[in-house]
């Protein structure tokens, strides 16, 4: 349990990122950092023409740095407390190998969640 909130207090500061981050990693040029960052949280995968609104976009570094956070967000063992924190779920798991059980355990988190009222 312990190990869980160590995880879990080191990914609470990537969900929460604001836009001005990307436009400084978009600054230096990086691409994976954004996808990463938009993975990682759990966000839909961006278009081209949304990317090169913050510079000249690189849409296959941005694709692979996605891939990685998706990878991480997508971890069933989170997934319940996500839900119970009112963690929005977008559906970008569907499809990955976890991905079914992903869904119903930040289901279950998300239903406790709004019965207890948070």
């Amino acid at each position: 349990m312990k190990g869980f909130k160590l995880v879990l207090l080191s990914v609470i500061p990537f969900l929460f990122a604001c836009a001005s981050g990307d436009e400084a990693l978009a600054e230096k040029g990086d691409w994976e950092g954004i996808g990463y960052a938009d993975g990682v949280k759990g966000r839909t995968q961006r278009s081209y023409s949304t990317l090169n609104e913050l510079g000249a976009a690189n849409m296959g570094a941005y694709e692979q740095g996605y891939s990685k956070g998706v990878a991480e967000f997508c971890n069933p063992n989170f997934a319940y407390q996500m839900g119970l924190s009112g963690v929005y779920y977008e559906g970008v798991c569907e499809g990955t190998k976890d991905g079914q059980k992903f869904r119903m355990e930040w289901q279950r988190g998300w239903n406790e969640s709004n019965q207890l009222g948070y």
